[in-house]
């Protein structure tokens, strides 16, 4: 897909991986919308790349719905979206604290998995609507699953569930929708420069890069940005999970 003059949805979009995958795209000439909980962020990055944003909760199918009606409006139907809306509290299962927070799993589950699924559903029904391009696609939908999917660590049952479930749902709504011409592909980052790592001690920050094998750093969101280009440019991709962390296998904790 020619990314150019397309139109883009992006959650997540007002910071991190969101942030400069929505920047890439109208560098590169796409209309973009950015689906955002914070409003004022949101308002910044649309500001700074001519784009709109839309107060956005994705666990909230009612805000979902009202955003993809207000980027409708303004850009037209997405022929692609990029879900990075997520959270990712700690909890043990059991600990002396006692046990894991039951609304706190659920509220995990809501944002990163059904929240992710609910714009996929969304976004996929307007692609349906719009006629298909020369190579047949209408569409493409990137999702950011984790590491942790695979490599959880202590605390992360909530959080690595929720994006166990986007891997395991990749490739059946890939098979769903390629009738349309809709291809679907999520990337695992490992870690990454994203506000929740940015905001621990410089030298926190320099022993979790030093614990990946090559290169031996953080991962910057321009790279993540780069391979959601590459997945929107390279029609062969669809139905994956491509792993983006350096070769990095999580230890327990």
């Amino acid at each position: 897909m020619d990314i150019s003059e397309k139109t883009a949805i992006v959650t997540g979009g007002a910071s991190g991986l969101g942030e400069a995958t929505a920047r890439m795209l109208a560098a590169a000439g796409a209309k973009v919308a950015i689906f955002d909980m914070n409003s004022e962020l949101a308002e910044k990055v649309a500001s700074d790349i001519g784009g709109v944003a839309c107060t956005t909760n994705v666990a909230d199918d009612a805000s979902v719905e009202a955003a993809f009606d207000k980027a409708r409006n303004v850009h037209g139907p997405a022929r692609i979206l990029v879900n990075c809306a997520g959270i990712g509290p700690a909890a043990k299962t059991f600990s002396s604290k006692g046990m894991h927070p039951l609304d706190k799993f659920q509220q995990v589950i809501a944002v990163n998995l059904i929240g992710t699924f609910n714009c996929i559903r969304r976004a996929s029904a307007d692609m349906a609507t719009l006629e298909p391009m020369e190579s047949g696609e209408r569409g493409v939908c990137i999702n950011t699953a984790s590491v942790a999917a695979y490599d959880g660590q202590i605390g992360q049952a909530a959080y690595s569930a929720s994006k166990g479930g986007i891997v395991g749902m990749t490739l059946p709504i890939a098979r769903d929708l390629a009738s349309l011409g809709v291809r679907v592909v999520t990337i695992a980052p490992g870690l990454f420069e994203t506000p929740l790592l940015k905001s621990l001690p410089e030298d926190v920050q320099a022993a979790l890069g030093a614990s990946v094998p090559f290169p031996s750093r953080l991962g910057r969101p321009s790279e993540y940005a780069k391979l959601a280009r590459q997945i929107m440019e390279n029609q062969m991709l669809n139905g994956e999970v491509i792993r983006l962390d350096g070769a990095i296998r999580m230890a327990p904790k």
